[in-house]
C-alpha cells in the first residue's frame, strides 16, 4: 500500500469542466472520446456502455479514462441512432441541454451529471492511461456521487471560493476512484508494477524534460543525454519502464498540449503545431486527426459546442 500512496501523492489533478445535462433524444455514440477522464453520474434514465452494452443503473457512475474511445448509449433508442464523437461535438445541442437550475439536479428526467479532469503523475504521465484502464462501472459509492454533485453545483454558482472548492472536490474524486480500483482488485497487478517506475529519478528527469521541451528536439540522442544512458538503449529503457515507446509518448504529450492550446488560446493552428514541435502544419493536422478522430479546427470549436 505504501507504493500506492506514493503514486497518489505524485498525482497532479486538474479540473476541466462539469455539467448537469438533460437528454433531448436517445442515441448511441460509438466512439465517445475525450482527452480528460470523465466520471458520469446517472440521475434518471438509461445509460449503457461498451460493445456488450453494460447497464448503468440510476445512482451509479460510469468512469471513462482519457484517451479511451468507448461506445456509450443514452436513453432507450428505438430507432438505433448511432453517431460518431465528431457528430456529437458538432450537434450536441440536438441531444442535450445544460441544466443550471440547482433544484433540478438529480430531478429532471433522462439526466446525468459529469466531471471531467486530468490526473497526471508528476504532471507528465496520464495516470489512468498508463494503467490501460477500460471504461468501468462504479456502484455503491454515495460519497463519490455526492462529490460529483458538489462539483457541478459549484460550477453553476459564481460564489467566493468557487475555484478552490472545485479543485478540492476534484482531487477527492480522483482519490476515491483510485480507492475503488484497489478495493475491487481491478488492475492491481498493473498498478503495482507501474508504481515502481515512478521511483526511478532518470525516468522522472525524462518526463520533466519532455514536458518542458515539447517544441524542441526530442530525439533518442537528446533523451539519452538526459537519462545518461546510451542512444541505442534509451528507447528500450523507456519502454521497459513505461510500456510505451518514447517517441509515441512524446507525440501523445505534444498532441495533448495542442488540444490545450486550441481550447484556451486564439493562436493559429500553424503556430500551435510549431509550438508543440511540428514544423510541417499539414503533417501536424494529419497526425492530429489520426489521433483524435476530428480535425484540429473542430477541436477548437469543441468548447463552444460543449457549453450549451
Amino acid at each position: 500500500m505504501e507504493d500506492y500512496n506514493k503514486v497518489i501523492e505524485s498525482l497532479g489533478v486538474r479540473y476541466i469542466k462539469a455539467k448537469n445535462l438533460v437528454l433531448h433524444q436517445p442515441f448511441t455514440v460509438r466512439n465517445s472520446y475525450d482527452v480528460g477522464n470523465n466520471l458520469i453520474l446517472l440521475h434518471k434514465g438509461r445509460l449503457t456502455f461498451g460493445e456488450e452494452e453494460m447497464v448503468v443503473e440510476e445512482g451509479e457512475m460510469l468512469f471513462i479514462p482519457g484517451g479511451r474511445p468507448t461506445r456509450v448509449s443514452y436513453g432507450v433508442d428505438q430507432k438505433n441512432r448511432v453517431i460518431t464523437n465528431d457528430d456529437l461535438i458538432t450537434n450536441k445541442d440536438k441531444f442535450f441541454h445544460s441544466n443550471d437550475n440547482l433544484d433540478l439536479i438529480g430531478e429532471a428526467e433522462e439526466s446525468h451529471s459529469f466531471v471531467s479532469f486530468e490526473a497526471k503523475v508528476f504532471d507528465s504521465v496520464n495516470f489512468f492511461a498508463s494503467l490501460d484502464v477500460p471504461a468501468f462501472l462504479i456502484s455503491g459509492q454515495q460519497k463519490l456521487a455526492n462529490l460529483v454533485i458538489k462539483v457541478v453545483e459549484e460550477s453553476i454558482q459564481d460564489l467566493p471560493g468557487r475555484e478552490r472548492l472545485i479543485n478540492i472536490y476534484t482531487e477527492n474524486i480522483v482519490v476515491e476512484v483510485v480507492r475503488y480500483v484497489l478495493r475491487n482488485n481491478m488492475f492491481v497487478e498493473q498498478l503495482a508494477t507501474n508504481s515502481t517506475y515512478f521511483k526511478d529519478p532518470r525516468l522522472i528527469d525524462l518526463f520533466n524534460y519532455i514536458k518542458e521541451n515539447l517544441g524542441g528536439d526530442l530525439s533518442n540522442k537528446v533523451l539519452s543525454g538526459v537519462a545518461n544512458v546510451s542512444e541505442d538503449y534509451v528507447g528500450q529503457y523507456f519502454k521497459m519502464l513505461t510500456n510505451i515507446n518514447p517517441q509515441d509518448y512524446i507525440e501523445y504529450q505534444r498532441m495533448e498540449r495542442a488540444v490545450f492550446l486550441l481550447r484556451t488560446t486564439k493562436k493559429s493552428i500553424r503556430d500551435i503545431g510549431k509550438e508543440v514541435g511540428y514544423k510541417d502544419t499539414a503533417y501536424f493536422c494529419r497526425r492530429f486527426k489520426m489521433m483524435f478522430g476530428i480535425p484540429a479546427g473542430k477541436m477548437r470549436r469543441r468548447e463552444s459546442a460543449m457549453n450549451i
